[in-house]
C-alpha cells in the first residue's frame, strides 16, 4: 500500500465481508489484522478486495500490495515512461500504462525521461520494417536509411484525441442547442416543419453520439467513483448530466407520467437534452484545455531533454566514427567539435575550449576548460574542438540525474497540500447533500413550476462544484516551480523542502567548497629541525594524502606532481574525520592534520613554528602539520580563494532576514579572516561533524528553522538533521544524498535563488487555493439560488458547466506564470 487511500479502501472492503468483526490495517507494514467469527478463506477475502475495485491482492500473512498495473489504469496504449496522476492522489505511485486515476478519474500523465530522446533509430523509406540503430543502407533495396521521426507523447496523443471528440460533440450539440433555444421565439419557424414532440425526438437522436461516444468516459469515471466510493469531479458531472438526460428520455417515452407543471402548452414534457449535451461538451472543452495546459507544466523537463544529444563522435585508434549515444561506454575517447553538445559526462584529455553551461547552472557566462577539467552532458562546446574521456554515461550523467530529480520532486507532496486533501475528502458528499437540499427547498417553497426549478437548480449545484481545481492547486505549482529551479541550477529533491525553504530563518554554511572555491592550492611547504628538509616533508605528506579523498589532499598531490616528487609506501592508513590522516610511512608512525590531530598523536612542536603558522592563518590560509614518530617535522600552507559570489549572496540573505552562521573545521584565525572578509559576525571554528550536528540541534531547540549548506562528508550529519539541507553540486555524493536541495553550480547565490523560488511557489500555491476555495464557496450557493429571492438571479446549468471547466484551467494557467518568474 502506498497511501491512506489504500488503507481506507482495504479496511472498507474487508469489513464488508460477512463474519469479519474487526479490521486493523497498518499502512507502513502493509498488513491487515482481521478478527472473524469463523475462519474465512484467503480466496474469499481476495474476492472481496477484487470486487471493491481490483486494486489490491492478499499474500502470505495477510500482506497487501499494490500491483503496478491495476484494473483502474486501463492499458489503452504504451507510453514513454511511468504514468502518474497530476493531482498526486496516491502519492508517488505510478502506473505502467496510460489511463485514468483510480481516485480522481483524471487522465494519467507521463513522466518525461531521457531514454525517450537518447535513442535514435533509422529506417528505410521504402521498407519501414527495416529499423537500424545507426545510419547505413537498406539491405533490401540499397536506399540510404533515414532517421525515424519520434512518436507523439502520450499527452499530445490524448490532446488530439480529446480535440477530435470535442469537434464531433460540438457538431451534434449545436443543433440541439438551436432547437431548444428556438422555443423562446414567439413564432417558432421550426414548428412549421413538425411539432414539438417530434423535435424532442430529434434532440434525443442527436444527443446519443454525445452521451454514448464523445463524453462516455465521464459516465464511466462517475460509475467507477461511486463503485469504489472515490467521489470526485466526475461523480458530480455524471449525476448532474445523467439525471438531465434520463429525465428527458423518460419524458418523451412516458409523458403521461408527469404532472402538468412539467409540460409545455402543447402537452409535451420539458426536455433537457440541450442542458445535458451542452454541459458535457463544455466539460469536454475543459478537458481539452487542461490536456493542452498539462503539456506546458513540464516544459522545463522537456527543455532539459532537448539538451540530450543522440549521437557522438568516438575516436578509436585515431579513427573517428559517429555512433548513437547509447553505445558510448566508460573511458571511450570522444571528439567534441565546435558548437556541438557534449554527449556524456567526462574529462577533457586534449584541447582547450569554453563551455556554455547556462542550461544546467543558470549562469550565462561560458566557462574556460582545459585538460583535466570536468565537462557535463548537454552543455554546449564553444569554438574549439577537444578530446574527452567518458566517465559517466546513460542514467549516471548529470543531465539524467537532474531530469530524474525533477520528475521525483514534481510528484512529491508539499505539507500545504494536506489542507486541500482534507477539504477535498468532504467536498463531493457535501455538494451532493447541498444539491438534495436545493431540490427539496425549491420543490417546497419555489415558484411554479416548482419541480422544474428544483431540478434545474439541483443540477446546477452538482455541475458548478469543481474539486478538481482544488486538487490541482498545489501539485501544478510544485511541478512548474521545480522545473524552473532546475533551469536555474537549483535541484529540489521534494516539495516539502521547497515549502520549508520559504520559512527558513537561519542558515549554517561550511567554509571549504561552500564559501570558498574548494580548489585549494599549496602556497608553502616548510621543514622544522635538521632531520627533514622541505623535499622530505613534501614526500611524506604526499604519501599520506595519496590515499585520502579530501580536497586539501588533492591539492598537495597536484603540487607534488609539478615538483616531480613521488610517494612512499604507506601502511595502516587511517582518516580521522575533522582532524587529518595517519599511517606508517617507511616504517615510521606519521600523521598529517590540524592541531587536534597533533594532540591526538601526542606530537610536540616548537613555539616558533606556532607563531609562524598563525601569520598564515590570519590571512585565511589553512596550515597542516606533519609529525613523524610523535615529533612535528614540517608543515604545509594551503590557500583557498573565496568565491566571487559568496559576499553578495550572504548580504542578500541577511537583507532577507536570514541569520548566516559559518561553521568550519579550520582553526580560529583562518575562520576569523574569512568571516571578516565576508562581513560575517557569527562563526565557529575547529568544528567536528558531531559539533556541527549539535549546533543544528541547539538552534532548532531555540525554535529556529535551520538550513545547512555544505559539500563534504563531514557536513552530511548536519545536512540530514537540518530542516533544509543544501548541497553544493561540486561536493561529495554523500553530501548531495543527505541534502534536500542541490545547487548544481555550487555557490551561495544558488541559495538566494532557492529562497526566491520558494517564495514565488508558495505565493502561487496560495493564489491557486484562494481561487479554488472562493470559486466554490461563491459558486455553489449562487447555483443553489440564494440570490433569486433578492435579485431574481438563477444560474443555468450550462453556464455552471462552463465555469466549472474553466476553473481548473485557471488554476493551471496561474501555475504556468511561474515559468516567467525572476528568481535571481
Amino acid at each position: 500500500m502506498t497511501c491512506n487511500g489504500c488503507k481506507t479502501h482495504v479496511e472498507e472492503a474487508l469489513q464488508n465481508v460477512e463474519g469479519v468483526t474487526v479490521v486493523a490495517v497498518d499502512l507502513e507494514k502493509a498488513e491487515a489484522a482481521i478478527e472473524m467469527e469463523n475462519h474465512i478463506s484467503i480466496d474469499r477475502l481476495q474476492g472481496a478486495l477484487a470486487s471493491f475495485g481490483g486494486r489490491y491482492s492478499i499474500h502470505n500473512q495477510g500482506e497487501h500490495r499494490h500491483s503496478k498495473e491495476t484494473k483502474m489504469s486501463t492499458p489503452k496504449e504504451e507510453g514513454n515512461g511511468p504514468f502518474y496522476c497530476p493531482m498526486h492522489c496516491e502519492g508517488k505511485k505510478t502506473y505502467e500504462h496510460p489511463g485514468d486515476c483510480p481516485v480522481c478519474g483524471m487522465d494519467l500523465v507521463s513522466e518525461q525521461n531521457i531514454a525517450s530522446v537518447s535513442s535514435v533509430q533509422y529506417t528505410c523509406p521504402m521498407h519501414p520494417e527495416i529499423i537500424r540503430e545507426g545510419p547505413g543502407s537498406c539491405p533490401i533495396c540499397g536506399m540510404e536509411l533515414v532517421m525515424m521521426q519520434p512518436e507523439l507523447s502520450v499527452e499530445e496523443k490524448n490532446y488530439k484525441k480529446l480535440l477530435k471528440k470535442f469537434w464531433i460533440s460540438l457538431a451534434f450539440t449545436f443543433p440541439i442547442f438551436l432547437i431548444a433555444m428556438s422555443e423562446m421565439l414567439s413564432n417558432n419557424p421550426l414548428y412549421a416543419i413538425m411539432d414539438q414532440v417530434n423535435w424532442n425526438w430529434v434532440q434525443f437522436v442527436l444527443s446519443i453520439p454525445v452521451v454514448f461516444y464523445t463524453t462516455r468516459i465521464f459516465f464511466e469515471r462517475a460509475y467507477r467513483s461511486i463503485k469504489t466510493w472515490n467521489l470526485n469531479m466526475f461523480t458530480l458531472i455524471g449525476i448532474g448530466a445523467g439525471v438531465a438526460w434520463l429525465f428527458s428520455l423518460f419524458g418523451i417515452l412516458f409523458p403521461d407520467f408527469f404532472p402538468a407543471q412539467f409540460k409545455t402548452e402543447s402537452g409535451s414534457v420539458h426536455v433537457y437534452f440541450e442542458a445535458a449535451t451542452v454541459i458535457l461538451t463544455l466539460v469536454l472543452l475543459g478537458q481539452v484545455l487542461e490536456a493542452k495546459a498539462h503539456s506546458k507544466t513540464n516544459t522545463a523537463v522537456k527543455e532539459l531533454l532537448k539538451l540530450a544529444p543522440n549521437k557522438a563522435v568516438r575516436v578509436v585508434n585515431g579513427k573517428e566514427s559517429e555512433v548513437p549515444i547509447d553505445l558510448i561506454q566508460l573511458d571511450d575517447i570522444l571528439r567534441v567539435k565546435p558548437g556541438e553538445k557534449i554527449p556524456v559526462d567526462g574529462i577533457i584529455t586534449e584541447g582547450v575550449t569554453s563551455i556554455d553551461e547556462s542550461m544546467i547552472t543558470g549562469e550565462p557566462i561560458p566557462v574556460s576548460k582545459g585538460p583535466g577539467d570536468v565537462v557535463s552532458s548537454g552543455t554546449i562546446n564553444g569554438n574549439q574542438s577537444f578530446l574527452m574521456k567518458a566517465k559517466k554515461v546513460g542514467s549516471d550523467t548529470l543531465l539524467s540525474q537532474i531530469i530524474q530529480m525533477v520528475n521525483d520532486a514534481s510528484r512529491s507532496r508539499a505539507p500545504i497540500q494536506k489542507l486541500a486533501d482534507t477539504v477535498s475528502g468532504y467536498f463531493v458528499p457535501i455538494v451532493i447533500i447541498i444539491a438534495v437540499i436545493t431540490f427539496i427547498a425549491w420543490a417546497v417553497w419555489g415558484p411554479e413550476p416548482t419541480y422544474v426549478y428544483a431540478l434545474i437548480n439541483a443540477i446546477a449545484v452538482l455541475i458548478i462544484a469543481c474539486p478538481c481545481a482544488l486538487g490541482l492547486a498545489t501539485p501544478m505549482s510544485v511541478m512548474v516551480g521545480v522545473g524552473k529551479g532546475a533551469q536555474n541550477g537549483v535541484l529540489i529533491k521534494n516539495a516539502e523542502a521547497l515549502e520549508t525553504m520559504n520559512k527558513v530563518d537561519t542558515l549554517i554554511v561550511d567554509k571549504t567548497g561552500t564559501i570558498t572555491e574548494g580548489k585549494p592550492t599549496v602556497e608553502k611547504v616548510g621543514a622544522v629541525g635538521d632531520d627533514f628538509n622541505e623535499n622530505d616533508v613534501l614526500k611524506y605528506i604526499v604519501s599520506l594524502n595519496s590515499q585520502s579523498e579530501h580536497p586539501l589532499a588533492e591539492a598537495t598531490l597536484k603540487y607534488a606532481r609539478e615538483k616531480g616528487v613521488e610517494s612512499l609506501k604507506v601502511d595502516s592508513f587511517n582518516s580521522v574525520t575533522g582532524k587529518g590522516v595517519e599511517g606508517t610511512v617507511n616504517g615510521k608512525k606519521t600523521a598529517l592534520g590540524n592541531t587536534r590531530m597533533m594532540e591526538q598523536t601526542n606530537a610536540s612542536y616548537l613555539k616558533e613554528m606556532e607563531n609562524e603558522s598563525r601569520i598564515y592563518q590570519k590571512q585565511g590560509k589553512t596550515v597542516s602539520y606533519l609529525s613523524v614518530d610523535q615529533k612535528i617535522v614540517g608543515y604545509i600552507v594551503i590557500g583557498d580563494k573565496i568565491k566571487e559570489t559568496s559576499a553578495k549572496a550572504i548580504k542578500d540573505l541577511q537583507d532577507n532576514g536570514i541569520a548566516v552562521i559559518m561553521l568550519t573545521g579550520d582553526n580560529y584565525e583562518t575562520a576569523q579572516a574569512v568571516a571578516g572578509e565576508l562581513g560575517l559576525m557569527d562563526f565557529k571554528a575547529e568544528m567536528l561533524p558531531e559539533n556541527k550536528l549539535q549546533e543544528v540541534e541547539r538552534l532548532q531547540k531555540q525554535g529556529k528553522l535551520v538550513a545547512v549548506a555544505g559539500d563534504g562528508i563531514n557536513d552530511a550529519p548536519a545536512l540530514a538533521k537540518s530542516d533544509v539541507g543544501i548541497a553544493m553540486g561540486t561536493g561529495t555524493d554523500v553530501a548531495i544524498e543527505s541534502a534536500a536541495i542541490t545547487l548544481v553550480k555550487g555557490d551561495l547565490h544558488g541559495i538566494v535563488r532557492a529562497r526566491n523560488l520558494s517564495n514565488k511557489v508558495m505565493e502561487n500555491i496560495k493564489q491557486n487555493l484562494f481561487f479554488a476555495l472562493v470559486y466554490n464557496t461563491l459558486g455553489v450557493p449562487i447555483a443553489a439560488g440564494v440570490l433569486y429571492p433578492f435579485f431574481g438571479i438563477l444560474l443555468s446549468p450550462m453556464i455552471a458547466a462552463a465555469a466549472m471547466s474553466f476553473s481548473s484551467v485557471s488554476v493551471i494557467a496561474n501555475s504556468l506564470r511561474l515559468r516567467n518568474a525572476m528568481i535571481g
